[in-house]
């Protein structure tokens, strides 16, 4: 009876055994395995990765990405993509936000993961963008507070500004020959939070979101803020506008309402976001 006894409980041991093992087998073959090997041709995507953590991940990034500056820049390109030189890399993913040629095709064709990561109009769909690569690398805890502190700050931000300052005209400046952003685009829609009226809503006839104004068309306008964000492709400064022919007219110009932005954080999705509107509430609260 006792042999019995023994050799039964032996059999349930070995049973458990195997069951253990199974299991184990089971859920080693469900583990989600992350990237380690990214590859960004995104200087937004860039930013976001290193906000949430996933720099570590990162073997390589665009010549545009200029920030970090930990971030392993390279002279690859995210507008003219050279697809063998992106494939030396032996990335497990490539981020992208533009696609020219369908290069993101040839990429999969060897066996790359490519995710094109479309640039956001409106920050919900940039902090989606956030969530979603936290996602995607496994820092998903790192994305949603990365999402959660741009949402308490840019608050902050908009409440500093008084309710009396929240209907001024604003001109936005891309480069010197007057191109421009609408409210429809991603940094308008930043405007937006302000409740500002963006004076180049009226003259996009065509709809692409970045017209091109004349110096007599944003004279007439008048607008009460002026944000250049040409200071360093085109070194753009209060000084300069005020020298500009019939500018000294201008609301924003008398009132030293001219600021001067950081035109790769003016241009991107992502996290230094909060920077821009920061500037820009503290140029709303002047005179």
């Amino acid at each position: 009876m006792q042999r019995l006894t023994i050799a039964v409980l032996a059999a349930l041991a070995a049973a458990l055994v195997v069951v253990s093992l199974s299991a184990a087998a089971h859920e080693t073959t469900h583990v989600t395995r992350f990237p380690h090997r990214i590859v960004s041709l995104s200087p937004t995507m860039t930013e976001d990765l290193f906000a949430i953590g996933a720099g570590k991940q990162v073997v390589a990034v665009d010549e545009d990405s200029n920030y970090p500056t930990r971030a392993p820049r390279t002279k690859l390109s995210g507008f003219t993509p050279n697809v063998e030189a992106i494939a030396k890399r032996h990335p497990d993913l490539v981020l992208i936000s533009y696609n020219p040629g369908n290069f993101a095709s040839q990429l999969r064709k060897v066996g790359i993961k490519v995710v094109n990561v479309a640039a956001a109009s409106n920050l919900k769909q940039a902090y989606a963008e956030i969530l979603e690569l936290g996602k995607l690398t496994g820092h998903e805890t790192g994305a949603q507070a990365v999402v959660s502190s741009m949402r308490t700050r840019l608050a902050a931000i908009v409440r500093s500004v008084p309710k009396s300052r929240r209907h001024l005209r604003v001109y936005h400046e891309l480069d010197s020959t007057y191109y421009t952003a609408t409210s429809k685009t991603f940094i308008g829609s930043i405007y937006r939070l302000f409740g500002f009226r963006d004076i180049a809503d009226a003259a996009d006839s065509a709809g692409s979101g970045y017209p091109q104004l004349s110096a007599e068309y944003i004279i007439a306008e008048n607008p009460q803020i002026i944000v250049l964000a040409d200071t360093k492709c085109c070194q753009q400064t209060e000084a300069t506008v005020a020298e500009r022919p019939g500018w000294s007219t201008i609301t924003a110009v008398q009132r030293g309402r001219v600021v001067g932005v950081d035109d790769d954080v003016a241009s991107r999705w992502g996290p230094r976001i909060v920077q821009f509107a920061r500037a820009v509430a503290r140029i709303a609260r002047k005179g």
